[in-house]
């Protein structure tokens, strides 16, 4: 068995982050305000904190080249990145599981990514539109008898093109088989969520293969690698990230937030006092501080940064 049990991919990052931020020099009140309130939490969180303390020990003491040039370089932004790269990494090799199970390394050499905060938009060899929303990863494989797309994380909205070789995209949970419709796929972790705005979408669940369900232009629908939930209507904000924009219609604020933290780096929290507030409206994601600032005027909250990377919506006084 193995020293350390694995800790789920989330609490391991915030340790990270947390461990990075006093390296970079003593924490001020307020910091140090949200680190004890992290620690205390939950139990998860103190036992991350002592093993990411008893990683970052070892890699200091290691003389393997890579750690060392990666700890010892300037600080900066990118050293700051490396840094957080190589306790992940770590962490993962000791503690078992739960960041392999995210496919760290299989994102970061795929045949094309967009960074968070970022999008992308490219012209497939047959023709296929393929739009990559922030914090994705796609593999192409096209050969003389099919058109692969394996989304390895994110979210792409894809517009097929004629040709006599099948098109299908694939992902943790399933496989689709698009043709030539314009489809939205987000990968959701243990699920898959795909939106079908013009033509027909046939969806195959791993353990049905043999038993598709077709999804017709219009509806959506979020699939395990089991079965698939009923179809419906299309939400206000499917397909929109790719004019930009975050798109509301009575979210729930805690809902909010957590896709508007997909396009931003570090930490984005939601106080439970004020998570059930409703907010509504066409928000531009090419700021996602101008947001933030915006909450503030359209709702009772408060937004509390603690660092750049770790932010708090709270309740306002």
């Amino acid at each position: 068995m193995n020293a350390f049990r694995a800790f789920a991919p989330h609490v391991a990052e915030q340790a990270v982050h947390w461990l990075v931020e006093m390296q970079e020099g003593p924490l001020d009140p307020r910091q140090q305000q949200a680190w004890q309130q992290w620690l205390v939490a939950d139990g998860e969180h103190r036992r991350a904190w002592e093993h990411i303390q008893q990683v970052n020990q070892r890699l200091h003491g290691l003389s393997a080249p890579l750690a060392h040039a990666t700890l010892s370089a300037p600080r900066s932004p990118g050293r700051r990145r490396a840094i957080k790269a190589l306790l992940l990494l770590a962490m993962a090799g000791a503690s078992g599981v739960a960041l392999r199970n995210q496919q760290v390394l299989g994102p970061l050499m795929a045949d094309y990514r967009s960074p968070v905060g970022q999008r992308r938009q490219m012209q497939l060899d047959d023709g296929t539109l393929l739009h990559l929303n922030t914090g994705s990863a796609v593999d192409i494989s096209y050969d003389a008898h099919q058109r692969l797309i394996r989304l390895l994380e994110g979210e792409i909205l894809l517009t097929g093109a004629a040709d006599t070789r099948p098109l299908r995209i694939a992902t943790a949970q399933g496989s689709l088989m698009p043709g030539k419709a314009r489809v939205n796929v987000r990968q959701l972790g243990d699920s898959t969520r795909v939106a079908a705005f013009d033509g027909s979408v046939q969806l195959s669940p791993l353990a049905l293969r043999g038993y598709p369900l077709r999804l017709e232009a219009g509806r959506q629908t979020v699939f395990d690698d089991r079965q698939w939930s009923p179809p419906v209507a299309l939400d206000s904000n499917s397909g929109a990230w790719v004019e930009g924009m975050l798109v509301a219609a009575h979210m729930r604020l805690a809902d909010f937030l957590s896709e508007l933290g997909r396009y931003r780096r570090g930490q984005l929290n939601c106080d439970p006092e004020v998570a059930n507030l409703l907010i509504s409206g066409s928000y531009p994601l090419a700021d996602t501080e101008k947001i933030l600032e915006l909450l503030e005027i359209a709702l009772p909250v408060t937004v509390r940064r603690f660092t750049r990377y770790w932010v708090n919506v709270e309740a306002r006084v």
